[in-house]
């Protein structure tokens, strides 16, 4: 498949987690994913979505409620982790494009669940780290959260953090700064 380099694919998700340990049997799985789509040329965020995604081998604790507004019943209407992958693939041509997260977590929890269930990884092999980037570039003398790059950056923070399409929306506006500064030094 040809790569496509005209959007970049920011992608957050949120998963189920506990205050400590998880209950016997279970697993920390993606519950939601955020999507902004990021139109390389403008370096201008083109559509934001969030895909609720139904669990099947944890719940949604009070904990996980409380860090992302979440509750059992919301992700219970959400559609399989299959499913939103499909959605993934085939209407934003994810193994094609360039797809970026703030940090490795969402790759990583990605990987992880996609062999849990025998769920085909709906990306290609390039992912852009944008916490990595932005320390990079900025000269930060180490990564920081989200929230704390967005106020060094003087970005505000849009929505509700924990969120997986306000987060995946506020990541695109710090990799959007970080690429146009890219630019600016270029001859």
């Amino acid at each position: 498949m040809a790569r496509k380099l005209d959007q970049i694919l920011v992608i957050d998700v949120e998963a189920t987690c506990w205050e400590g340990n998880p209950p016997l049997g279970q697993t920390s799985e993606i519950i939601e994913i955020g999507l902004c789509v990021l139109d390389v040329p403008t370096l201008a965020r083109a559509e934001q979505r969030t895909i609720l995604v139904r669990p099947v081998g944890s719940t949604v604790s009070a904990y996980c409620t409380q860090l992302t507004t979440l509750t059992q019943a919301d992700v219970d209407g959400g559609m399989p982790l299959t499913e939103a992958c499909q959605v993934l693939v085939h209407e934003y041509q994810a193994p094609a494009r360039l797809w970026a997260s703030y940090g490795d977590y969402d790759r990583k929890q990605f990987e992880r669940n996609c062999g849990e269930f025998d769920i085909p990884y709906p990306f290609g092999p390039t992912h852009l780290n944008v916490k990595t980037l932005a320390v990079v570039v900025y000269g930060w003398s180490r990564e920081v959260g989200m929230s704390e790059a967005l106020k060094r950056m003087r970005l505000p923070l849009e929505g509700t953090h924990h969120r997986g399409g306000d987060d995946a929306w506020n990541v695109a506006a710090i990799l959007s700064r970080v690429l146009r500064s890219g630019r600016s030094g270029c001859v």
